[in-house]
């Protein structure tokens, strides 16, 4: 048995800096199942929502996020993320990451600040269109350096361990974790009072995403296994520009480039968002990815376009390097042809119900990022503010749980026990069974339901979980099979959400029930393992 003060299982945004202030205070185990640098923070393009400018306030900024969170964000957590973010923002600059700038007209330099869908200001700082990439680097070069940061990659955790499963006659609580060791396939056992889970969402759970193959939702199913309270699963962000060919992997098309001016026109060329919303292409994400996924029904066509060929060539090279350079790969040059874009699974706003310090209904459990359910999105993700959360929510996290640290309780916890395991023989089964949980999830819960649809789900999901039990208490447990344990308990649990909510509302949009009923639905989904 390993034993740490804090023990951080994911190494995004959140998770490492949480890790780095931890680190000042006591031994910290960072458990990550790839690299440290393989997280969804690193695929995050747009950029930081964050007042900064003399010309935006926060109460623009808190209503902005208001307004796009369809009723459900909470004033507390909103306010919270949107006044302490600028205090984050310089910490992070403090590490070494730098924000694009831009030439003032007296020769100066400022920060340079996008602007994407349902934002009335400029606010979102980047680092050209790979932001999400260069703050994982400052973070994860800081968390090399440090000699209280213990860093286990390629390790995969398994279970919480809690005092409840333990039998202990007091609250329940968590007290550690199973984690497996990849490289030698044993599951080691680490104690530590402080848990925080911050593994990020869970894109890899519909078949077409914008989040890389880590996102299977491992945080949210360990918390929903350890008895934490899960909430608005249901409300699943679909970002409406993701690249359409097949080669490229769900290549996302940050909404910056709508920002910047891009507009959506159909195969004819036409534009089409003025018939949807009256900010067109900048309308809040939930409308914007309807109206295309309207267009594509209505026309029959494979997927819509983004154009900014009006743009100076040399801006659109400059602003979206990445996504030129990955573009020209596919044989497209979007200075002077539109890109070719449909919609993909994006951002979990629900996940383990937390307070404002990212506490859990399980004491000695946080949970932040996009594993948590804050309150701060509501119904509906406001472009850029996620990694805006995963560093305030990260501070107060730290701050709430160093206040109880304390000499931990000697307890001696037992060893993982396999039984009679077999090496798994047909991988193939595990494969067969993540395609259809992806498919069916895409098919049945996407972007616009019915409750026919979501029963369906749910029955065969109820089967799917049984066969997949069946085969993780009859094997020796993987990175694969974990994954895909976590994949159906997740899908579930968005379903569940999903039948329980009998209205449309941001993300959930249901042709059974067309209309918002606040009187009977305004508030949140929550719900708990019996």
């Amino acid at each position: 048995m390993r034993t740490f003060d804090f023990v951080v299982v994911g190494s995004g945004i959140a998770g490492l800096s949480f890790a780095l202030k931890a680190a000042a205070k006591g031994t910290v185990a960072i458990v990550t199942k790839r690299t440290l640098v393989d997280s969804n923070t690193a695929w995050a393009q747009g950029g930081v929502a964050c007042v900064v400018s003399g010309e935006d306030s926060f109460d623009l900024h808190i209503k902005d996020t208001l307004e796009a969170g369809a009723g459900l964000c909470h004033g507390d957590a909103v306010r919270a993320v949107v006044t302490e973010g600028p205090d984050r923002i310089r910490e992070l600059m403090e590490l070494g990451l730098h924000f694009d700038e831009r030439e003032t007209a007296n020769g100066g330099l400022e920060l340079d600040l996008g602007k994407e869908g349902g934002h009335s200001k400029r606010r979102v700082l980047h680092v050209q269109d790979a932001t999400g990439r260069e703050i994982e680097e400052v973070l994860a070069a800081r968390a090399r350096e440090h000699p209280n940061i213990a860093i286990l990659e390629n390790h995969m955790a398994v279970d919480c361990i809690t005092t409840g499963k333990l039998g202990f006659a007091m609250q329940n609580s968590c007290v550690g974790l199973y984690v497996l060791d990849e490289a030698t396939g044993e599951v080691e056992t680490i104690r530590s009072d402080v848990t925080v889970l911050a593994t990020g969402g869970c894109g890899k759970v519909y078949l077409y995403s914008t989040n890389p193959d880590i996102a299977t939702g491992d945080g949210v199913a360990m918390a929903w296994r350890a008895g934490a309270t899960i909430a608005n699963m249901e409300f699943v962000q679909f970002h409406p520009t993701c690249l359409y060919q097949p080669k490229a992997k769900s290549f996302l098309v940050t909404e910056a480039v709508r920002g910047e001016g891009g507009i959506l026109v159909d195969q004819r060329g036409h534009r089409f968002m003025e018939r949807h919303h009256p900010l067109k292409e900048l309308a809040p994400r939930d409308i914007v990815a309807r109206a295309i996924d309207a267009e594509m029904k209505r026309s029959g066509s494979k997927c819509v376009y983004l154009d900014i060929t009006h743009k100076p060539a040399d801006f659109v090279r400059t602003r979206f390097p990445t996504i030129y350079e990955t573009c020209l790969k596919f044989g497209i040059d979007i200075t002077t042809e539109p890109i070719p874009v449909v919609p993909a699974a994006h951002y979990q706003c629900g996940g383990v119900r937390t307070d404002l310090n990212g506490e859990s209904s399980l004491r000695g459990l946080y949970v932040i990022g996009e594993a948590a359910c804050t309150g701060l999105h509501g119904a509906n993700r406001l472009a850029s503010n996620s990694l805006l959360e995963g560093l305030v929510l990260a501070h107060r996290a730290f701050g709430k749980s160093a206040r109880g640290l304390h000499e931990q309780v000697a307890i001696d916890l037992p060893e993982w026990r396999p039984g009679q395991v077999q090496d798994v023989d047909e991988l193939v089964v595990i494969y067969h069974n993540w395609d259809e949980i992806r498919r069916l999830m895409w098919d049945y819960v996407g972007i616009v339901r019915t409750d026919k649809r979501l029963q369906r789900a749910a029955t065969r999901l109820r089967n799917l979980h049984t066969e997949i039990q069946e085969f993780y208490w009859n094997f020796k447990i993987t990175t694969e099979l974990l994954e895909l344990r976590n994949l159906v308990t997740v899908a579930a649990l968005i379903v569940d959400c999903a039948l329980s909510r009998k209205e449309s509302r941001g993300l959930h949009f249901t042709l059974d029930y067309p209309e918002r009923d606040d009187p009977k639905f305004g508030h949140d989904t929550s719900i708990r393992r019996t």
